[in-house]
């Protein structure tokens, strides 16, 4: 199957309804999480501004150098910015923090 298509097979980061795990939706935007104890997870990021999706994001990971603590994602500057269809860019790990 074409990887672009793939992307969006991965389960969701949370859905704001406290739900961990939930498919993505079609009319959701999404990043990918790549590296780091989220890997393969997609982030919604379908209300977020251009400038929170530059800044990236720090989420909660009980997998993580910290558990309990957070997980430091952001966008490669030179990373594709569609990589597939509901997917705008992918989120790099960058570090953890307590």
């Amino acid at each position: 199957m074409n990887m672009r298509w793939e992307l969006l097979r991965r389960r969701v980061y949370g859905d704001g309804r406290g739900l961990p795990g939930t498919v993505p939706a079609p009319w959701r935007t999404y990043a990918a999480l790549t590296g780091g104890p989220l890997d393969g997870l997609l982030l919604d990021i379908t209300d977020w501004t251009k400038d929170e999706i530059d800044n990236g994001a720090a989420l909660v990971a009980e997998r993580g150098r910290f558990p309990g603590g957070r997980t430091l994602y952001a966008p490669h500057p030179e990373g594709p910015r569609a990589p597939a269809p509901g997917v705008t860019c992918c989120f790099h790990h960058t570090g953890d923090t307590p």
